[in-house]
């Protein structure tokens, strides 16, 4: 039970507490961490700044890292002090003045962003874009099944929900050759994000057991993708400009230790995996998606069934020696289930744009056009039955800009 008014029953309730960086009217250059509870943000710069909660001053910090680089023990004795502040009416009064509603502050990127890389875990997925970029091949590539497949993307066009998304321009093949300008297929890609806290040695691979140890929680992530530059420039080297132009994360990094109710069987692997990716137990996520395209739910992608776990990523991710540091991100890449209404990008959802999709307001799509807004919501089971909020990443598209000349 918490005594913050309105926090009990929501999804943001005491047992999720996800973290979070804003700005607030009473020091609007300054970005301070908080924590949300209910409709509220507890301001931890505040509360470390009186002693209320300690963590050798990483939660006076305008991002995320430094908290996230002090590891699990200290994430842990953060949240139990944290949970206690707002149960305990013993500190109601000295805790009251730190709360702050959320529609009064902004919400910022969360954490500096390092190397963001971006995996293809869901079978469903990729099963559906080969059927519909190499209709004459087999659907999987044959190595799908033996390595979470991935490519590294770019950190430095992470952004948070509610940011712009710049429609990009490059080259699209067309009967006559390659013409540049506007993508004219932009896409989403409903995913979730695992943040790295604790960092790991150069030359030393991460095996699929130490995954809690270094992964601080998750966020929703859309990873927006033009499907016209993809399907020019994808082969033989894979994803580059169709992706790198923006990649939209929710303000809220939710707890591993928020998620502890959530993890269910994963899938089974109907191929054996090389020793280093034998993850035992083989945990995946219960998360449940939500994709709204202009004000209408199109799909509702489920999480818990991705081929490759997060731990196997993980694993992968640091195989051959690459280290992983403070704020990386990585993406599991689109979630889809086995049927259309549960595809996590209108590539499949309109099946390569040949179907379209009718809106709530009679309007018919295939791919975004300007103005379209879309939003990805998710939830997750908590303890005793209750719901535990991820949050959104929400996004509108803007025309495409001229380039220079």
């Amino acid at each position: 039970m918490t005594w913050v008014p309105g926090a009990e029953g929501s999804p943001y309730g005491v047992h999720n507490l996800p973290y979070g960086v804003f700005r607030h009217g009473d020091r609007p250059t300054q970005a301070r961490i908080g924590v949300r509870i209910g409709d509220l943000l507890l301001d931890l710069d505040g509360a470390e700044a009186a002693g209320l909660v300690l963590a050798g001053g990483a939660l006076r910090a305008p991002t995320l890292n430094p908290f996230l680089a002090l590891g699990r023990a200290q994430w842990s004795t953060v949240r139990t002090r944290i949970t206690e502040l707002v149960t305990d009416p013993a500190h109601r009064a000295a805790v009251e003045p730190l709360l702050l509603p959320l529609a009064e502050v902004e919400l910022v990127l969360p954490f500096e962003v390092g190397d963001y890389v971006d995996f293809y875990s869901s079978e469903q997925h990729a099963s559906n874009v080969g059927r519909i970029f190499r209709p004459d091949d087999e659907p999987l590539l044959p190595n799908w099944k033996h390595l979470p497949i991935g490519y590294h993307g770019r950190g430095g066009t992470v952004v948070v929900s509610g940011t712009p998304v710049i429609r990009p321009s490059g080259q699209r093949a067309t009967p006559d050759g390659p013409v540049f300008g506007p993508s004219t297929r932009l896409d989403i890609e409903a995913e979730v994000g695992f943040v790295v806290g604790t960092p790991s040695e150069l030359g030393s691979p991460v095996p699929v057991d130490r995954f809690a140890d270094h992964v601080f929680g998750i966020v929703l992530v859309n990873d927006w993708s033009a499907r016209d530059l993809q399907a020019w420039e994808y082969r033989p080297l894979g994803p580059f400009l169709a992706k790198s132009f923006a990649t939209s994360v929710a303000p809220w990094v939710v707890p591993l230790d928020a998620l502890a109710d959530a993890w269910l069987p994963a899938p089974d692997q109907d191929l054996p995996v090389l020793p280093y990716l034998r993850d035992v137990p083989h945990l995946g996520l219960d998360l449940r998606l939500e994709v709204d395209w202009n004000g209408t739910v199109v799909s509702r992608p489920p999480f818990a069934g991705m081929y490759w776990t997060p731990a196997q990523q993980l694993a992968h991710l640091t195989v051959n020696g690459a280290a992983v540091r403070t704020g990386d991100l990585y993406a599991s890449g689109t979630v889809s289930g086995p049927t259309r209404a549960e595809t996590g990008s209108f590539l499949e959802l309109t099946w390569g744009g040949t179907e379209p999709v009718r809106l709530a307001d009679g309007v018919e799509r295939t791919f975004l056009e300007d103005g379209d807004t879309v939003t990805i919501t998710a939830t997750a089971p908590g303890p005793d039955g209750v719901t535990v909020g991820l949050g959104e990443v929400r996004g509108t598209i803007a025309p495409a800009r001229a380039p220079h000349r």
